[in-house]
């Protein structure tokens, strides 16, 4: 068995149907096994999912007991000699994963592989490539400077900033959304520390990769990633979580540094928490109380559907049950290969626009290859998928 990928969901069955069937499109032709750990979903997922994908191994766990732990239930069953940790609110082009395998056959050294991610509005996410997050580092993107200087060396290195989206390069930090694994160094690294509940089990992974003499590369091969569907990062359980996360990993890793230099950063992430959670707490107790903020109106976003004309007909009856504001324009691979940026497609300036595309008339490679080349502000993927009857967004799921 070459390819293992491995899933963990949580009451997001329609993303990750999505997921799955861009998954089965990349596989062909490679001696691949899907697992998907449900974390105790009350969604209803594996009664929707099984009789779907039979040829998917589904682990159902009796408790939601967090990401690294429901990695380690499948990664403990499976058996190729790369594991892939995907997430379920990703579309996979079908190139992406023969790319990845070639590239970790060609590289030995490489312990870990991540991919460009890319934001549903087409911009790269920057947490496709990242550096170790060593007290200084940490210290520069929890005190704001390695957002104001992105490509600096070392104020910037959080997030590698200086090096290009477009050739393969080394990194720290492959993330957990997508992370390929060689199994042979996980065999010797051990699999994902459960302490780790959510968030920061990438980084520790990737870590001990390093530390153990492996490489962590990143490859410009093209992933969606809704990023946060699963969990919501407005929650005061995400701010918990996440700056635990960072904890965990500092205490683990740099016990050894002496205080003067540990105390501030531990404080910095006190302090982080703290505000996230006061300005959380300001906000739900303004809408108890009354007291919302004015703001403006906004007008409705626009939905352009993009597809064959069979599709574009149930697309029709789809929109008007939901009395959207929509368009509809006639295209696939062979009338209209440049999609969305096509010069007879024309986009209102400054309106939120959502560009459905039909998955049987457009490839997935090609849909993100599309809007990673020309990214617009509030422009959006969307999919339709005829054989499921589903339109996704990165707001909803309308069927």
């Amino acid at each position: 068995m070459k390819l293992s990928v491995v899933i963990v969901n949580y009451n997001v069955r329609f993303y990750l149907e999505q997921c799955l069937r861009s998954v089965k499109k990349a596989i062909q032709g490679l001696q691949a096994e899907v697992w998907v750990v449900d974390n105790h979903s009350s969604d209803g997922s594996l009664e929707y999912l099984r009789p779907r994908f039979p040829w998917v191994n589904f682990v159902p766990s009796l408790h939601n007991e967090g990401f690294s732990k429901a990695n380690n239930l499948a990664l403990r069953q499976c058996h190729g000699e790369y594991a892939l940790l995907l997430n379920p609110d990703t579309i996979v082009a079908e190139d992406t994963l023969r790319e990845a395998l070639r590239f970790m056959e060609a590289h030995p050294d490489a312990g870990a592989l991540g991919v460009r991610m890319l934001n549903p509005d087409g911009t790269s996410a920057p947490e496709s490539r990242r550096g170790i997050p060593s007290p200084m580092t940490a210290f520069y993107k929890l005190t704001g400077l390695c957002r104001h200087f992105p490509h600096h060396p070392r104020l910037g290195h959080y997030y590698m900033g200086g090096i290009s989206w477009q050739e393969p390069h080394e990194i720290e930090v492959v993330s957990g959304a997508f992370c390929l694994l060689r199994r042979t160094a996980l065999s010797k690294v051990g699999f994902l520390d459960e302490d780790f509940f959510m968030y920061g089990e990438d980084i520790d992974l990737s870590y001990r990769l390093l530390r153990q003499g492996y490489h962590n590369y990143y490859l410009p091969a093209l992933i969606l990633h809704y990023k946060g569907e699963s969990t919501r990062r407005s929650s005061f359980r995400h701010v918990h979580v996440f700056h635990e996360a960072m904890l965990i990993f500092l205490r683990k890793h740099y016990a050894h540094f002496s205080f003067p230099l540990l105390a501030p950063l531990q404080l910095a992430i006190y302090l982080q928490a703290l505000l996230a959670l006061t300005r959380m707490g300001f906000a739900r107790a303004r809408h108890v109380l009354g007291f919302f903020p004015r703001k403006r109106r906004k007008s409705n976003p626009l939905y352009i559907f993009l597809g064959r004309e069979s599709s574009l007909n149930e697309c029709r009856t789809l929109a008007q049950a939901h009395g959207l504001d929509a368009q509809f324009v006639e295209g696939s691979m062979e009338t209209l290969p440049q999609g969305h940026l096509s010069r007879s497609l024309s986009l209102t300036p400054g309106k939120e626009t959502f560009i459905v595309y039909d998955t049987e008339a457009y490839p997935y490679s090609t849909i993100l290859q599309l809007f990673a080349q020309a990214p617009k502000p509030k422009v959006a993927l969307g999919t339709y998928d005829p054989s499921t009857k589903t339109l996704i967004t990165p707001n909803e799921i309308l069927r």
